[in-house]
């Protein structure tokens, strides 16, 4: 199998897993308070790259792969100071599949981006423009 489907199906897989995730911890798992599920709307701002990183959409890969670590931020935050150790897994386990959502991303996005590369530096030798 080709590495770039295999890590674009990881990218897809890891966002999925993600959003379930965060709203089975908020939501049945670890809610911070009982009965509170309005914490488990974070989740909501995921499904905003979901239809471009099913769609191979370069740009939504890259934009997401930023905007993901928002959401690692708060796992390790979480993991750290949250007293119930149900919800310290749940976090560790927010951290983990963050860090497989934005490794398989730049993991696929790496040979598009070696090939801009190639295509500027290809550019700049045409015009005859210096670079390093």
């Amino acid at each position: 199998m080709d590495t770039a489907k295999i890590f674009h199906a990881g990218a897809i897989a890891s966002l999925i897993w993600l959003i379930g995730w965060l709203i089975a911890w908020e939501v049945v798992i670890a809610p911070l308070h009982p009965g509170s599920w309005l914490l488990a709307l974070k989740a909501l701002p995921l499904l905003l790259p979901l239809r471009g990183v099913i769609k191979r959409d370069l740009y939504t890969l890259q934009w997401s792969s930023m905007m993901i670590l928002v959401y690692f931020a708060e796992g390790v935050v979480r993991a750290w100071a949250d007293q119930a150790e149900p919800s310290r897994l749940m976090a560790m386990g927010e951290a983990g599949l963050v860090l497989v959502y934005f490794a398989c991303a730049l993991l696929y996005l790496r040979p598009y981006k070696k090939e801009a590369q190639r295509l500027a530096k290809e550019l700049l030798d045409k015009v005859k423009v210096p670079h390093d």
